[in-house]
Protein backbone atom coordinates (compact mmCIF):
# COMPACT_ATOMS: atom_id res chain seq x y z
CA UNK A 1 0.00 0.00 0.00
CA UNK A 2 1.15 3.62 -0.79
CA UNK A 3 2.35 5.54 2.02
CA UNK A 4 0.47 8.69 1.88
CA UNK A 5 1.80 10.99 4.81
CA UNK A 6 0.05 14.46 5.98
CA UNK A 7 2.85 16.24 7.07
CA UNK A 8 6.20 16.90 5.11
CA UNK A 9 9.16 18.38 6.81
CA UNK A 10 11.56 20.09 4.65
CA UNK A 11 15.21 20.20 5.61
CA UNK A 12 18.13 21.91 4.09
CA UNK A 13 21.37 20.39 5.34
CA UNK A 14 24.81 21.32 4.64
CA UNK A 15 27.82 20.20 6.58
CA UNK A 16 25.97 19.30 9.95
CA UNK A 17 27.19 16.11 10.58
CA UNK A 18 28.04 17.54 14.59
CA UNK A 19 24.25 17.88 14.46
CA UNK A 20 22.36 15.29 12.40
CA UNK A 21 22.41 12.63 15.35
CA UNK A 22 20.90 15.04 17.95
CA UNK A 23 18.49 16.10 15.12
CA UNK A 24 17.38 12.55 14.56
CA UNK A 25 17.31 11.53 18.43
CA UNK A 26 14.88 14.60 18.97
CA UNK A 27 12.73 14.98 15.53
CA UNK A 28 11.38 11.30 14.98
CA UNK A 29 10.07 10.93 18.50
CA UNK A 30 8.84 14.10 18.27
CA UNK A 31 6.68 13.23 15.17
CA UNK A 32 5.91 9.66 16.26
CA UNK A 33 4.11 11.42 18.86
CA UNK A 34 1.50 13.74 17.13
CA UNK A 35 -0.15 10.33 15.65
CA UNK A 36 -0.13 11.80 12.26
CA UNK A 37 1.33 10.43 8.88
CA UNK A 38 4.65 12.35 8.13
CA UNK A 39 8.09 12.42 6.20
CA UNK A 40 10.96 14.18 6.62
CA UNK A 41 12.26 15.33 2.96
CA UNK A 42 16.13 16.15 4.11
CA UNK A 43 17.60 18.27 0.99
CA UNK A 44 21.77 17.94 1.44
CA UNK A 45 22.84 21.01 -0.42
CA UNK A 46 26.45 19.47 -1.36
CA UNK A 47 27.94 18.69 2.22
CA UNK A 48 32.04 18.28 2.02
CA UNK A 49 31.67 16.54 5.50
CA UNK A 50 29.81 13.45 6.55
CA UNK A 51 26.14 14.31 6.55
CA UNK A 52 25.36 12.79 3.44
CA UNK A 53 26.62 9.09 4.94
CA UNK A 54 24.88 10.01 8.01
CA UNK A 55 21.48 10.62 5.73
CA UNK A 56 21.88 7.49 4.04
CA UNK A 57 22.46 5.66 7.49
CA UNK A 58 19.18 7.38 8.21
CA UNK A 59 17.09 6.41 5.44
CA UNK A 60 17.79 2.51 6.11
CA UNK A 61 16.55 3.11 9.74
CA UNK A 62 13.14 4.64 8.46
CA UNK A 63 12.81 4.13 5.32
CA UNK A 64 9.29 5.07 5.19
CA UNK A 65 9.01 8.18 6.68
CA UNK A 66 11.99 8.98 5.71
CA UNK A 67 13.19 10.94 1.75
CA UNK A 68 16.69 12.34 1.24
CA UNK A 69 17.54 14.55 -2.10
CA UNK A 70 21.01 14.88 -2.91
CA UNK A 71 22.38 18.30 -4.44
CA UNK A 72 25.42 17.57 -6.62
CA UNK A 73 26.52 20.92 -5.54
CA UNK A 74 26.02 23.81 -3.12
CA UNK A 75 23.34 25.92 -4.44
CA UNK A 76 22.42 27.72 -1.31
CA UNK A 77 19.77 27.18 1.43
CA UNK A 78 16.18 28.50 -0.35
CA UNK A 79 17.20 26.27 -3.20
CA UNK A 80 17.58 23.56 -0.92
CA UNK A 81 14.37 24.75 0.68
CA UNK A 82 12.38 24.92 -2.66
CA UNK A 83 13.61 21.70 -3.79
CA UNK A 84 11.90 20.30 -0.27
CA UNK A 85 8.54 21.88 -1.46
CA UNK A 86 8.87 20.68 -4.71
CA UNK A 87 9.25 16.77 -3.32
CA UNK A 88 6.91 16.58 -0.35
CA UNK A 89 3.92 14.94 -0.58
CA UNK A 90 2.28 16.25 2.81
CA UNK A 91 -0.83 18.38 2.99
CA UNK A 92 0.88 19.92 5.16
CA UNK A 93 4.53 21.21 5.19
CA UNK A 94 7.17 22.81 7.38
CA UNK A 95 10.31 23.82 6.90
CA UNK A 96 12.83 23.55 9.59
CA UNK A 97 16.96 23.97 10.08
CA UNK A 98 19.45 21.29 11.09
CA UNK A 99 20.89 23.48 13.59
CA UNK A 100 18.42 22.90 16.45
CA UNK A 101 18.43 26.16 17.19
CA UNK A 102 14.42 25.91 16.31
CA UNK A 103 13.46 22.97 18.75
CA UNK A 104 11.50 20.06 16.63
CA UNK A 105 9.55 19.62 19.67
CA UNK A 106 7.77 23.16 18.48
CA UNK A 107 6.58 21.69 15.39
CA UNK A 108 3.26 20.38 16.90
CA UNK A 109 2.23 23.73 17.62
CA UNK A 110 2.58 24.80 14.14
CA UNK A 111 0.61 21.70 12.64
CA UNK A 112 -2.04 22.30 15.06
CA UNK A 113 -2.44 25.74 13.47
CA UNK A 114 -2.36 24.30 9.97
CA UNK A 115 -5.24 21.96 10.71
CA UNK A 116 -7.15 24.35 12.45
CA UNK A 117 -7.68 25.70 8.45
CA UNK A 118 -4.72 28.40 8.79
CA UNK A 119 -2.74 28.23 5.06
CA UNK A 120 0.52 30.06 6.84
CA UNK A 121 1.90 30.04 9.94
CA UNK A 122 5.02 32.15 10.63
CA UNK A 123 7.17 32.37 13.77
CA UNK A 124 8.70 34.57 16.34
CA UNK A 125 11.16 33.62 18.20
CA UNK A 126 11.22 34.21 21.88
CA UNK A 127 14.33 35.26 23.55
CA UNK A 128 16.65 34.83 20.75
CA UNK A 129 20.12 33.60 21.09
CA UNK A 130 21.63 34.76 18.41
CA UNK A 131 24.51 37.44 18.88
CA UNK A 132 23.77 40.90 19.72
CA UNK A 133 25.16 42.03 15.91
CA UNK A 134 22.82 39.63 14.46
CA UNK A 135 19.64 40.61 16.52
CA UNK A 136 20.04 44.66 15.77
CA UNK A 137 20.45 44.07 12.33
CA UNK A 138 17.15 41.60 12.16
CA UNK A 139 15.12 44.81 13.34
CA UNK A 140 16.73 47.11 11.53
CA UNK A 141 16.02 45.11 8.31
CA UNK A 142 12.22 44.61 9.91
CA UNK A 143 12.08 48.32 9.98
CA UNK A 144 12.78 48.87 6.77
CA UNK A 145 11.74 46.17 4.82
CA UNK A 146 8.03 47.04 6.87
CA UNK A 147 8.39 50.41 4.98
CA UNK A 148 9.18 49.71 1.31
CA UNK A 149 7.69 46.54 0.54
CA UNK A 150 4.31 45.09 1.29
CA UNK A 151 4.96 42.02 3.14
CA UNK A 152 4.15 42.52 7.14
CA UNK A 153 6.10 39.41 8.87
CA UNK A 154 7.19 40.20 12.66
CA UNK A 155 10.06 37.55 12.26
CA UNK A 156 11.57 37.51 8.86
CA UNK A 157 14.93 35.29 10.01
CA UNK A 158 13.03 32.28 11.41
CA UNK A 159 13.06 29.21 8.75
CA UNK A 160 10.24 27.76 10.77
CA UNK A 161 7.18 27.93 9.23
CA UNK A 162 4.04 26.36 7.92
CA UNK A 163 2.41 25.94 4.73
CA UNK A 164 -0.53 24.25 3.75
CA UNK A 165 -0.71 22.28 0.13
CA UNK A 166 -2.27 25.67 -1.64
CA UNK A 167 0.44 27.76 -0.72
CA UNK A 168 3.16 25.31 -1.49
CA UNK A 169 1.47 25.00 -4.90
CA UNK A 170 2.30 28.81 -5.50
CA UNK A 171 5.68 28.73 -4.62
CA UNK A 172 6.04 26.12 -6.59
CA UNK A 173 5.29 27.94 -9.70
CA UNK A 174 6.73 30.86 -8.69
CA UNK A 175 9.52 31.46 -11.60
CA UNK A 176 11.65 33.72 -10.03
CA UNK A 177 15.47 33.11 -9.42
CA UNK A 178 16.43 35.27 -6.52
CA UNK A 179 13.19 34.57 -3.90
CA UNK A 180 12.55 35.08 -0.59
CA UNK A 181 10.18 31.82 0.53
CA UNK A 182 8.59 33.74 3.71
CA UNK A 183 7.88 36.91 2.16
CA UNK A 184 6.31 35.17 -0.91
CA UNK A 185 4.56 32.58 1.12
CA UNK A 186 2.76 35.39 3.15
CA UNK A 187 1.76 37.41 -0.09
CA UNK A 188 0.15 34.26 -1.26
CA UNK A 189 -1.64 33.12 2.10
CA UNK A 190 -5.11 33.84 2.88
CA UNK A 191 -5.39 32.87 6.35
CA UNK A 192 -2.19 33.31 7.74
CA UNK A 193 -1.02 33.51 11.53
CA UNK A 194 1.63 34.26 13.33
CA UNK A 195 2.74 32.03 16.42
CA UNK A 196 5.57 32.84 19.08
CA UNK A 197 8.31 29.36 19.79
CA UNK A 198 11.07 28.81 21.31
CA UNK A 199 14.59 29.85 20.17
CA UNK A 200 18.07 27.88 21.36
CA UNK A 201 21.71 28.16 21.13
CA UNK A 202 23.36 26.53 18.12
CA UNK A 203 23.69 22.93 18.98
CA UNK A 204 27.12 21.95 17.40
CA UNK A 205 29.32 24.10 14.50
CA UNK A 206 28.81 27.27 13.13
CA UNK A 207 26.07 29.41 11.30
CA UNK A 208 26.65 28.97 7.62
CA UNK A 209 25.22 33.20 7.21
CA UNK A 210 28.32 35.49 7.32
CA UNK A 211 27.32 39.35 7.16
CA UNK A 212 27.67 39.32 3.90
CA UNK A 213 25.40 36.54 3.30
CA UNK A 214 22.62 38.37 5.71
CA UNK A 215 23.30 41.37 2.96
CA UNK A 216 22.88 39.59 0.04
CA UNK A 217 19.73 37.64 1.14
CA UNK A 218 17.96 40.82 2.32
CA UNK A 219 19.01 42.51 -1.03
CA UNK A 220 16.55 39.55 -2.15
CA UNK A 221 14.00 40.28 -0.28
CA UNK A 222 13.93 44.53 -0.72
CA UNK A 223 14.74 44.34 -4.38
CA UNK A 224 12.45 41.64 -5.02
CA UNK A 225 9.48 42.95 -3.39
CA UNK A 226 9.78 46.37 -4.21
CA UNK A 227 10.87 49.03 -6.55
CA UNK A 228 10.87 52.25 -3.96
CA UNK A 229 14.88 52.38 -3.29
CA UNK A 230 14.85 53.42 -7.61
CA UNK A 231 12.27 55.54 -6.98
CA UNK A 232 13.22 56.96 -3.77
CA UNK A 233 16.89 57.18 -5.29
CA UNK A 234 15.33 59.04 -8.48
CA UNK A 235 14.14 61.66 -5.65
CA UNK A 236 17.23 62.36 -4.18
CA UNK A 237 18.78 62.70 -7.68
CA UNK A 238 15.56 65.67 -8.37
CA UNK A 239 16.61 67.44 -4.97
CA UNK A 240 19.82 67.26 -5.97
CA UNK A 241 19.66 68.68 -9.20
CA UNK A 242 17.69 71.64 -7.76
CA UNK A 243 19.83 72.20 -5.06
CA UNK A 244 22.68 72.48 -7.23
CA UNK A 245 20.76 74.82 -10.02
CA UNK A 246 20.01 77.35 -6.58
CA UNK A 247 23.83 77.19 -5.53
CA UNK A 248 24.69 77.79 -8.84
CA UNK A 249 22.56 80.89 -8.95
CA UNK A 250 23.57 82.14 -6.05
CA UNK A 251 27.16 81.78 -6.86
CA UNK A 252 26.56 83.65 -10.22
CA UNK A 253 25.41 86.46 -8.14
CA UNK A 254 27.60 86.19 -5.19
CA UNK A 255 30.42 86.48 -8.16
CA UNK A 256 28.85 89.47 -9.68
CA UNK A 257 28.61 91.45 -6.19
CA UNK A 258 31.20 90.53 -4.33
CA UNK A 259 33.77 89.07 -6.42
CA UNK A 260 35.22 85.65 -7.01
CA UNK A 261 37.04 83.92 -3.54
CA UNK A 262 39.47 81.12 -3.65
CA UNK A 263 39.03 80.24 -0.15
CA UNK A 264 35.38 78.30 -1.15
CA UNK A 265 37.62 75.51 -3.52
CA UNK A 266 37.75 72.71 -0.73
CA UNK A 267 34.07 73.16 0.14
CA UNK A 268 33.41 73.15 -3.75
CA UNK A 269 35.79 69.60 -3.90
CA UNK A 270 33.38 67.81 -0.91
CA UNK A 271 30.25 69.08 -2.45
CA UNK A 272 31.75 67.02 -5.67
CA UNK A 273 32.86 64.18 -3.59
CA UNK A 274 29.54 63.87 -2.14
CA UNK A 275 27.78 63.76 -5.35
CA UNK A 276 30.27 61.13 -6.91
CA UNK A 277 29.51 59.16 -3.81
CA UNK A 278 25.58 59.15 -4.61
CA UNK A 279 25.76 58.73 -7.92
CA UNK A 280 27.90 55.42 -7.46
CA UNK A 281 25.49 54.65 -4.73
CA UNK A 282 22.60 54.80 -7.55
CA UNK A 283 24.80 52.90 -10.15
CA UNK A 284 25.53 50.14 -7.65
CA UNK A 285 21.39 50.18 -6.59
CA UNK A 286 20.63 49.84 -10.19
CA UNK A 287 23.16 47.11 -10.92
CA UNK A 288 21.49 44.85 -7.92
CA UNK A 289 18.21 45.29 -9.97
CA UNK A 290 19.74 44.47 -13.50
CA UNK A 291 22.09 41.73 -11.96
CA UNK A 292 18.51 40.04 -10.68
CA UNK A 293 17.14 40.52 -14.18
CA UNK A 294 20.55 39.37 -16.07
CA UNK A 295 19.99 35.82 -13.71
CA UNK A 296 16.58 35.07 -14.65
CA UNK A 297 16.87 35.55 -17.93
CA UNK A 298 19.45 33.21 -18.48
CA UNK A 299 16.91 30.71 -17.28
CA UNK A 300 19.67 28.37 -15.20
CA UNK A 301 17.92 25.60 -13.25
CA UNK A 302 17.83 26.87 -9.64
CA UNK A 303 19.29 23.15 -8.61
CA UNK A 304 20.65 19.76 -10.09
CA UNK A 305 19.50 16.70 -8.23
CA UNK A 306 22.16 14.39 -7.93
CA UNK A 307 20.11 11.48 -6.83
CA UNK A 308 16.99 10.74 -4.21
CA UNK A 309 16.76 8.43 -1.54
CA UNK A 310 13.02 7.30 -0.88
CA UNK A 311 10.80 3.99 -0.86
CA UNK A 312 8.27 4.98 -3.35
CA UNK A 313 9.67 7.08 -6.69
CA UNK A 314 7.53 10.40 -6.59
CA UNK A 315 7.23 13.02 -9.45
CA UNK A 316 7.83 16.36 -7.59
CA UNK A 317 5.34 19.01 -8.27
CA UNK A 318 6.70 21.50 -10.76
CA UNK A 319 5.49 23.62 -13.79
CA UNK A 320 5.93 22.52 -17.30
CA UNK A 321 9.32 25.01 -17.38
CA UNK A 322 11.12 23.36 -14.85
CA UNK A 323 14.26 25.06 -16.07
CA UNK A 324 13.14 27.95 -13.32
CA UNK A 325 13.05 25.29 -10.71
CA UNK A 326 15.88 22.46 -10.66
CA UNK A 327 16.71 20.28 -12.68
CA UNK A 328 17.19 16.42 -11.64
CA UNK A 329 20.22 13.97 -13.20
CA UNK A 330 19.55 11.10 -12.02
CA UNK A 331 17.21 8.61 -9.41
Amino acid sequence: MTYVPRLSIVIPVYNEEAVLPTLFSRLYPTLDALGMPYEIVFVNDGSKDRSVALLRQQFIVRPRETRVVLFHANFGQHSAVMAGLAYARGEYVITLDADLQNPPEEIGKLAGMLEQGYDYVGTIRQQRQDSWWRRWFSKRINTLREWITPVRITDQGCMMRGYARSVVTALNQTREINTFIPALASLYAMNPIEVPIAHEERFAGRSKYSMYSLIRLNFDLITGFSVVPLQLFSMVGMLISLASALLFVILLVRRIWVGSEAEGLFTLFAFVFFLIGVALFGIGLLGEYVGRIYAQVRERPRYIVEAVLEEEPHVPERRVNAGAYGQELAR
